[in-house]
């Protein structure tokens, strides 16, 4: 079992099924976090929350899932952010977001230097995403990754999902800019193909992933949405099958848990890409980003 610290926002969550609106929580780094800690591995969540009885319902449903949320703070005057997703009739989604103001924003002006060195002590993975960069302030960003840097130089690993949103940026250029400082932290390497077009215009797997490893990630596994994953040493490995997803949102971030989990497990690249290929496949089946386990 693996101590693995995950970072970024956790939201609120208004999905549509069977007619009507259902209240759940989701976010990239969070959705990962919670498939890590259902697959046995011991999970830290940190992130900012309201506090608000809602805010403090969340943190309580993420408890109850088995994540480690003593690194979930309150701020006295922001709210958790919420996103809606629709999706279409082929399962693709897309999202609408109140996040402006959100508390996870302010994480690292509610920390101090006691909550990092318990946030990292015996830590075996951090893992961030490009969202988790974008939604913090300048100095944010730079106690995010100084936490990343902290966790290496204590014996650990940093992936890295380069996970973009045009919306929370305000150019591509300090995207990519941002993006490349956090590659370099990062021991593994999980950018979607979608996204390195839209942030690069780069539209071939190889060069995106020559591009990660030029800058230091050993370890890259290029997402390719339903065409399956680039591999490590580049052979393409497709989806066990080809399905009629219900909901895409969380796709990624399942892959990523699956994989990841895998790895620290002492599985080769290839299978624990079909670990996470089948945990995405799963996600994609069921409504919502993380949907309710099984049972």
């Amino acid at each position: 079992m693996a101590r693995i610290l995950c970072i970024g926002e956790g939201m609120l969550e208004l999905s549509q099924g069977d007619g009507r609106w259902d209240l759940r929580y989701g976010g990239d780094t969070l959705n990962t976090a919670i498939h890590l800690a259902r697959a046995g591995h011991d999970v830290a969540y940190m992130t900012a929350v309201g506090k608000d009885a809602l805010s403090r319902k969340l943190v309580a449903d993420w408890a109850a899932e088995g994540l480690d949320t003593s690194l979930v703070l309150e701020h006295p005057t922001r709210q958790t952010g919420l996103y809606a997703i629709t999706t279409d009739d082929a399962g693709e989604r897309s999202f609408a977001y109140w996040r402006d103001a959100s508390a996870a924003r302010e994480l690292f002006a509610l920390a101090d230097a006691a909550l990092w060195r318990r946030a990292t002590e015996g830590v075996d993975l951090i893992h961030f995403s490009l969202v988790s960069i974008a939604i913090l302030p300048p100095a944010g960003r730079r106690a995010l990754l100084m936490l990343a840097n902290m966790v290496k130089d204590g014996g650990g690993k940093v992936s890295f999902d380069g996970n973009y949103r045009a919306r929370l940026w305000e150019s591509a250029g300090e995207a990519r800019a941002l993006r490349d400082i956090a590659i370099a932290e990062a021991q593994f390497g999980l950018p979607t193909l979608e996204d390195e077009t839209a942030i690069s215009g780069e539209t071939d797997a190889d060069a995106v992933a020559a591009h990660w490893q030029a800058l230091g990630c050993a370890e890259v596994v290029v997402k390719l949405g339903a065409d399956g994953v680039r591999l490590p040493d580049g052979t393409r490995q497709a989806p066990p099958e080809r399905l009629k997803p219900i909901d895409t949102s969380g796709a990624g971030d399942a892959f990523d848990a699956g994989y990841l989990a895998a790895r620290l497990s002492g599985e080769p690249p290839a299978a624990a890409a079909r670990a996470g290929q089948a945990l995405a496949g799963w996600t994609i089946m069921r409504p919502g980003a993380i949907p309710p386990r099984a049972g």
